[in-house]
């Protein structure tokens, strides 16, 4: 800053680029400021962890017969369950965890009164294992995160597979085709645009 001979302070050309560069420094950092700030990337969904719940928590959430059945290998009756006749599209889970277990889409009618089904829906969420029982060696089928006693699988069954999963209503919960989205499940909803349903070999 320069003065006159009053002593009064006078703008050079110097003191007013620097005013005008301040300035303007000044007004880039408002406009940053008043910028809207990008959009975050969408957070990648979360995995489903299934859980067994404990064994009191079971006894209030499950009905006497799933809770026999998905805890005492226990067996309903034929042709007097809920989904041994079920012909509606969408996917079954585990009653305790909610794992996914099969679909509609490998479901037939095996004629023993129980749900049957060709194949698992998800491999990784079936595991088997020897069971003696009634005195002779079946394959019982139980799930992979909660340990759900579910029936057991025979070599019986209509091709592609041979196989026969002979499930217990009990053990399942059934979810439909519409619903899939809102349970958590809208990743299966395409499998039943692409598919059909198992038909029986003649």
């Amino acid at each position: 800053m320069h003065y006159n001979i009053m002593g009064r302070p006078v703008c050079t050309f110097r003191t007013l680029i620097s005013g005008a560069f301040a300035a303007l420094l000044c007004a880039g950092a408002l406009q940053a400021q008043a910028k809207p700030a990008a959009n975050p990337a969408p957070s990648t969904p979360q995995k489903k962890v299934y859980m067994k719940p404990s064994d009191s928590e079971l006894k209030k959430k499950l009905t006497p017969l799933q809770y026999s059945v998905t805890q005492h290998e226990a067996t309903e009756t034929p042709f007097r369950n809920q989904y041994w006749d079920n012909h509606e599209p969408g996917i079954y889970v585990d009653v305790v965890s909610g794992e996914p277990l099969f679909s509609s889409l490998d479901k037939y009618d095996s004629g023993t009164g129980w749900p049957s089904f060709t194949r698992p829906l998800e491999a990784a969420n079936i595991r088997t294992k020897t069971d003696r029982l009634l005195g002779y060696s079946r394959t019982e089928v139980r799930s992979a995160h909660a340990d759900s006693h579910l029936g057991h699988v025979f070599d019986d069954g209509p091709r592609p597979t041979g196989l026969r999963y002979c499930m217990n209503s009990a053990s399942m919960r059934f979810i439909p085709v519409s619903q899939l989205e809102a349970e958590g499940y809208g990743q299966y909803a395409m499998l039943f645009k692409a598919r059909e349903p198992v038909k029986p070999a003649k």
